[in-house]
Formats: structure tokens, sequence, C-alpha cells
């Protein structure tokens, strides 16, 4: 089964994130496509270089980033495969270590959803 995984943490400049968790990032994510389980994924630009496009009163509204009022943004996405739920939470902690491990005092999530087929399978 396709996983799509979100990294979200507080907005931080880049110069911000440890060497080492990069380096990390970068060994980890191989090894994982070496083993058919990453399949593609990358940090999103800050949220000054974003914006939303929302329905408000019947209308769409499109709004500029920085968004002040987010605590928590998306930092990353990965689109994962994994056998089963259970070795898709396992890859999950395994993820959330090395920021542990190499980025100390960080804290955030990794929220991991199944990717329904928009197309049905033959």
């Amino acid at each position: 089964m396709r996983y799509l995984a979100f990294v979200k943490g507080p907005e931080l400049p880049m110069d911000q994130v440890p060497p080492a968790m990069f380096e990390a990032m970068g060994k980890y994510t191989a090894e994982q496509a070496a083993k058919g389980v990453f399949l593609s994924g990358g940090g999103l630009a800050p949220t000054a270089h974003s914006f939303r496009a929302a329905i408000r009163g019947g209308k769409v509204v499109v709004t500029d980033g920085p968004f002040t009022e987010s605590k928590e943004v998306i930092g990353g996405y990965a689109f994962l495969s994994h056998a089963t739920h259970e070795e898709a939470v396992a890859g999950a902690k395994e993820f959330m270590e090395l920021h542990i491990k190499h980025w100390p005092g960080w804290e955030g999530s990794c929220e991991v959803r199944p990717i329904m087929d928009m197309v049905p399978q033959q």
C-alpha cells in the first residue's frame, strides 16, 4: 500500500537545521529508496513563498503567505510504499528517531496517511 507522510513542526530558518540531520536524512532516504519504500519526497519552501486558495462565502479567496496563525507547518513530505500498516508505523517511528538523535530538542510530528486510488484497479 502507498502512503503519504507529512513532517510537521515549527517553521525555522534552514540554517537552524543541524548539518548532521541533513546527512542522516540523505542516507536514510537513499537506504529506503533502495528497498522500494521511499518513492519520492522532499522539503517544502518556507510559508513566505506559499499561498492558500480557500472557499469563503461561496467564493475562492487566495491568501499569500506567510501564515502567522500557523504554529506548526508541513516542512516535508514523502510518498512511501509499505506492505502493511504495522510496517508503516515502524517506518514512521524509525524516521522520527532520526530527529531525536540528530536534532536534539526539536519537536514535531509525522502524519502518515494511506493513499486512496482515484481510479479503481483492474
